[in-house]
């Protein structure tokens, strides 16, 4: 949304005059909508059909005077209640033909009812209960397609067949269970044998209700259903035992007790069961002038599969819904999505369950929906495909295995490219409530934060779409959110482009006080009590400026938090880990299965790789802080390695030195692990030059080596030419060593590469590549250009740009100590003295990140002359000076370098630079 004076709707501030021009171009884009959805007038057009009965007054179904024709309606008859009428359904009737509402249609609620029909057009109302007074008898309603390819006149803008289900164009939707308890969570451990289990809260549950357990280890498709058999209380006797142990403990303070999800209601809306074959589900949709409200409903078998349009349950570009909502329902067995919300603002939806569903589940279409609140809504078992696994774009460890034979994002049978890397929340625009929910569960993402850089589909080119900027849109609320069993569980990167394809887009998300103006102020996004645990890869990762993670607890998870950058230093930081807490292993061993897995005592989150180093945080990277943080469980063993913190394995992108941690705590915790590099961990070994310079800021002296120190890597072959043992001390275990002193950056210009090497048009591991993309593990690019928004050419500071061609230059060797470093950029210390040997005509010196008045003095053999800085009559006068200078000698040009400050925020350039000439 846009900023300026200052109007406020539901909490936030909009701009007066954009918001108000916002909405009346909203409803212009609608209204060309609108001719189309009701050219058919009060009732739809369909083909033949056997014959037709209507209400010809109000009254109850079972009379026959409620009917023009007398007659109660029989098999197959395509039944109208016309307008102004009411008809009370008050006995189950035979299948009907079709069923159209101009009127009003309203459930007895003295007995059980079914309701059997291809499909049912709503203009007026359909009523099952009332908010105030819920349905409290079983109320199903049976979608039939027994009339193959029934065309509804293209309802909802498309062509292909939309029957079986339940449509409302200008009416009414109200179905209002009973049941309002839709899940909740273990309160013990339930093991695996067991036939009954313990839960928090099983108030309103009965024997008969089924009920289903999320997975609690990596494994999503542990989540188990089973049928109540006998409840006493919260403690409840299943029908059969249990295959999988599922966790039930808050182990090292962070909750890790498995979720029990609801699937019965009392009110019923299902497709027949021969769905199951043809994935052909039934489906509820409300289109432009209609209204639904929607509480304690079953949804199973819904949603027709590679058919646009057709969900569960769907609003489609409704514009404002203010006061709609779908709550305390289950939705389960679906064929696509699960909650489809498409140009609709101001939804609620709220504790719900599903289970079960294929490709994206709650679903925010187009990017242009705000103001929707997604409150403790549980997903449990997010599909890409009915049966096949996913061929998804994950960030994944360069060994991992991969289904073969297809680009996932050009398969043939999903209906986004993006639904073979899919989310149980989909999220195109920040500006919706996202508070309490859990993602339990998905093939591959849990929630992910998927931008567009402008609205698609449907609002592609329009006004409204050219004023909205999602990637600049501040969030208005992400919080109390949990994530387990997935392979990654929050994914704030990659965006989607209007083809439907996602890649690295540069600056993911930045919120801005003005998102018109990319110059405006960039605001703090702050995303707090994020839980996440037993994932596959990667608890965490974003992409984007000023993101804050307040109070995050990430458990038993491959990688806990990765963040990359977009705009390279341009803002004061890029994320903040602050009041957090990270555990490598938990008491939670999950289900051991494989013989690797038996032997070491619990499962692993990459079977394929036993021997994974696990860590908490890894740095990535300009400006990235973590502070007030505890890390527990890091501890080698005989099977892997293990690190608290470490850097991306293996980046070629732009470290910092002014990567920071302050008063982070390590409990059982090694603090830091540099792992030496296998390409078989690697997702982002596009060259690794940064990671052989990673370094982290100890602002207080968290690591050991007093405040200001610095932990540089220093593996054996990596080591930096800032170590020295007068000044560091070594950690062998660490592969690093923490040393006293001011630490910055060294670069070489002239024509050489930057420290960090460069981005190049391959993804970084937290870039997916699209089509034609070079694959993060460094192979060769599939044919065509590089995938939709790949990153392309952006060079570390002091560098020319990688993958941008340019005559290859002499290398550049330093000597210190009596060791050779052959390098374009480094570490360096403050107040050593480094040789330079190169052929190059003239370099250009290159400090950033150094103190104000912290120095380096470089003996330079073949040069003869400095670009600027002071003259020195000695060596011992060049020493001694506190500005830039230069001292010629007889073989060598002596420089001193003296650094005037640095940011702090890690931008690439600035700093101090001489040009030294032969």
């Amino acid at each position: 949304m846009i900023y300026a004076s200052l109007a406020q709707k539901d909490g936030k501030f909009f701009g007066v005059r954009e918001f108000t021009a916002m909405r009346m171009n909203y409803r212009l884009f609608l209204s060309l909508f609108l001719p189309a959805l009701f050219l058919l007038g009060g009732s739809a057009v369909v083909g033949a059909q056997k014959e037709s009965s209507s209400a010809g007054k109000g009254g109850r179904w079972s009379d026959p005077a409620t009917w023009s024709d007398k007659k109660v309606p029989a098999e197959g008859t395509a039944v109208t209640i016309g307008r102004d009428m009411e008809v009370v359904l008050d006995v189950s009737p035979p299948a009907l033909r079709s069923l159209t509402i101009n009127g009003k249609l309203s459930f007895a609620d003295n007995k059980d009812l079914e309701l059997s029909t291809e499909w049912i057009m709503v203009h007026g109302e359909l009523e099952i209960g009332t908010e105030a007074k819920p349905h409290t008898r079983k109320a199903t309603i049976t979608l039939t397609d027994n009339v193959k390819d029934e065309d509804m006149s293209g309802i909802g803008g498309t062509n292909d067949r939309s029957d079986r289900g339940i449509m409302m164009m200008g009416g009414t939707l109200n179905l209002h269970g009973n049941r309002t308890n839709s899940w909740t969570k273990l309160s013990n451990t339930a093991e695996a044998g067991s036939n009954s289990l313990q839960v928090l809260n099983a108030a309103g549950w009965r024997a008969g209700d089924v009920i289903v357990l999320a997975s609690t280890d990596f494994d999503p498709h542990q989540a188990e259903r089973r049928t109540i058999a006998a409840i006493r209380g919260n403690t409840i006797t299943l029908d059969k035992k249990l295959d999988y142990m599922h966790f039930g403990k808050i182990t090292f303070e962070v909750d890790e007790r498995g979720e029990v999800g609801m699937l019965s209601r009392n009110i019923l809306i299902q497709a027949s069961p021969d769905a199951d074959q043809t994935l052909f589900g039934g489906h509820i949709m409300a289109m432009a002038g209609s209204k639904m409200f929607v509480e304690g409903v079953e949804l199973n078998r819904m949603g027709q599969n590679m058919h646009l349009a057709r969900y569960p349950i769907h609003w489609h570009l409704i514009g404002d819904a203010q006061g709609q909502y779908i709550r305390n329902s289950a939705i389960h067995d679906t064929y696509s999505r699960c909650v489809t919300v498409h140009g609709t603002n101001y939804l609620g939806v709220e504790n719900n369950v599903t289970y079960n569903n294929i490709g994206h589940c709650f679903f925010l279409e187009d990017g242009v929906e705000h103001g929707n609140q997604f409150v403790h809504n549980l997903g449990i078992l997010t599909k890409c495909h009915p049966e096949a696994p996913c061929v998804a774009t994950n960030l994944a460890a360069a060994g991992e295995s991969r289904p073969a034979g297809r680009n996932g994002q050009s398969a043939k049978d999903v209906l986004l490219p993006s639904d073979n890397t899919a989310s149980t929340f989909w999220i195109t625009n920040p500006d919706n409530i996202y508070r309490d929910n859990v993602a339990a569960g998905s093939d591959s993402n849990g929630f992910w934060m998927s931008l567009p850089e402008h609205p698609t589909g449907k609002f592609e080119g329009t006004e409204i779409s050219a004023k909205t900027w999602p990637r600049r849109t501040p969030f208005r609320e992400f919080k109390g959110n949990v994530a387990h069993s997935n392979y990654d569980s929050f994914m704030f990167d990659r965006n989607v482009a209007p083809n439907g394809t996602f890649s690295v887009t540069g600056s993911s998300h930045t919120g801005l006080e003005n998102p018109a103006d990319g110059n405006s102020k960039a605001l703090e996004s702050v995303f707090e009590d994020l839980t996440a645990y037993k994932n596959r890869n990667g608890a965490i990762w974003g992409r984007g400026e000023m993101h804050v993670f307040r109070n995050v607890k990430l458990a038993d998870n491959a990688n806990g938090f990765t963040h990359a950058s977009g705009a390279f230093g341009r803002y004061a930081f890029t994320s903040k880990v602050v009041d957090s807490l990270f555990v490598g292993e938990t008491e939670n061993v999950g289900n051991p299965r494989t013989d690797a897995e038996k032997a070491y005592g619990r499962s692993f989150p990459k079977p394929e790789l036993p021997d994974y180093p696990i860590h908490g945080y890894e740095y990535y990277d300009y400006r990235h802080d973590v502070v007030n943080t505890t890390f527990r469980n890091f501890e080698d063993n005989a099977t892997r390695k293990s690190g608290a913190m470490t850097y991306l394995l293996y980046t070629s992108f732009g470290v910092s030195s002014n990567n920071s941690a302050e008063r982070v705590k390590f409990v059982n915790a090694k603090p830091v692990y540099f792992p030496p590099m296998e390409r078989k961990w690697g997702s982002d070994n596009g060259g690794s030059t940064a990671y052989k310079t990673a370094v982290i800021r100890d602002k207080d002296g968290s690591f050991g080596g007093g405040p200001n120190s610095y932990v540089l890597i220093n593996d054996g072959v990596n080591d930096s030419i800032a170590v020295d043992a007068g000044a560091c001390e070594i950690k062998p275990t660490w592969n690093a060593a923490v040393c006293k002193g001011d630490v910055g950056r060294l670069s070489f210009g002239g024509g050489g590469g930057g420290f960090g090497g460069g981005r190049g048009a391959g993804p970084a591991r937290g870039g997916a590549a699209g089509p034609g993309a070079a694959p993060p593990s460094g192979g060769a690019a599939g044919p065509g250009a590089a995938g939709p928004g790949a990153v392309a050419g952006r060079g570390g500071p002091g560098g020319r740009a990688g993958g941008a061609g340019g005559a290859a230059q002499p290398p550049v060797v330093l000597s210190r100590n009596g060791k050779e470093y052959n390098v374009t950029g480094t570490n360096v210390r403050a107040g050593t003295e480094i040789k330079v040997t190169t052929e190059r005509p003239s370099v250009s010196l290159s400090l950033t990140e150094l103190d104000s008045g912290s120095w380096v003095i470089f003996e330079l053999p073949g040069f003869t002359t400095a670009a600027s800085g002071t003259p020195q009559d000695s060596l011992d006068a060049l020493r001694k000076a506190s500005a830039t200078s230069y001292y010629k000698g007889k073989d060598s040009l002596w420089v001193k370098v003296v650094s005037s400050g640095d940011s702090g925020s890690g931008a690439p350039g600035g700093g101090t630079s001489l040009q030294v000439s032969r």
